[in-house]
């Protein structure tokens, strides 16, 4: 038989085979398509029932998730089976537990994200809209996704975080109550009256919206010898969120330093005395 004769048989015989299996690529083409409108249908569905459940979002997002990871697996096998009739689940899977183990190599900061991310929208303790800072990195937690979360920084700045360095790192959620402490030192000179002074300082403390005063107490502590002052360091509460902590800050010095001057209790400035070996002979020149 001639080589070009053989050849041609091969390509019929690969048509025919086509021919043959045209029914079944449409059938799975079928059920890919129906794979795909049911997918929205139950995320859709699911949304619907969970829109006033009390479930976190990151749990919602979580469910959606799943969900569609599921119905894709099991409209994919289905439609490969049927394209592929010798093609059976075991061989599937077999396959599977063959190739993802070059498949893990080959993609292993993915899915060490991918699982990271799992474990962090299953968890409690870290929400969207929370303020957090890991690493150095601080701000909103916007959205989390399944291999990434996205944070932005105060400045404005959007930045994306791979999971597991959330998962892997310390996590500080700032915002975790709706309250937190605020420090700052304030002195007094030292001839004023120490008792005198942490009273106005206290009164002053209390003036003030921002300070939460019901809930948490007010400290003014004695602290330390200064150079030139008395130091107290002075706690109070307020809104967790950045804007809080600044905004009283400043409402909360200000005050201060009104109450002190009204009271007449000076708020030195660094001292500086000269000792010479020497007396020190002052020469005073006339005017001319």
């Amino acid at each position: 038989m001639e080589p070009l004769t053989i050849l041609q048989q091969q390509l019929i015989d690969i048509a025919r085979a086509g021919v043959a299996i045209l029914p079944q690529l449409l059938i799975a083409t079928i059920i890919i398509a129906t794979t795909y409108l049911l997918n929205l249908m139950l995320r859709s569905t699911i949304r619907r029932l969970l829109k006033k459940s009390r479930m976190r979002p990151s749990l919602k997002n979580l469910l959606e998730l799943l969900t569609t990871l599921g119905i894709w697996t099991l409209g994919i096998m289905i439609a490969a089976i049927i394209a592929f009739p010798n093609l059976t689940p075991t061989k599937i899977l077999a396959g599977l537990g063959i190739g993802s183990v070059a498949i893990g190599f080959a993609f292993k900061d993915i899915f060490e994200n991918f699982l990271a991310g799992i474990i962090i929208l299953l968890r409690r303790e870290m929400r969207m809209g929370d303020f957090i800072e890991c690493e150095g990195m601080e701000g909103n937690v916007e959205n989390i996704l399944v291999r990434e979360t996205h944070i932005r920084q105060t400045d404005g700045q959007l930045a994306i975080i791979p999971n597991s360095l959330l998962f892997k790192n310390p996590v500080t959620i700032r915002t975790d109550l709706d309250e937190r402490r605020t420090t700052i030192i304030c002195g007094i000179a030292y001839r004023e009256d120490i008792d005198q002074a942490r009273e106005v300082i206290t009164k002053a403390i209390q003036s003030c919206p921002t300070v939460r005063k019901d809930s948490r107490p007010i400290q003014v502590f004695a602290q330390e010898f200064a150079d030139s002052s008395i130091n107290f360091e002075v706690t109070w509460w307020t809104g967790s969120k950045p804007v809080d902590i600044r905004g009283s800050r400043d409402e909360v010095i200000t005050a201060i330093k009104s109450a002190l001057d009204n009271a007449d209790i000076e708020i030195p400035f660094p001292y500086r005395t000269l000792t010479f070996a020497e007396p020190v002979k002052v020469v005073r020149k006339d005017a001319s």
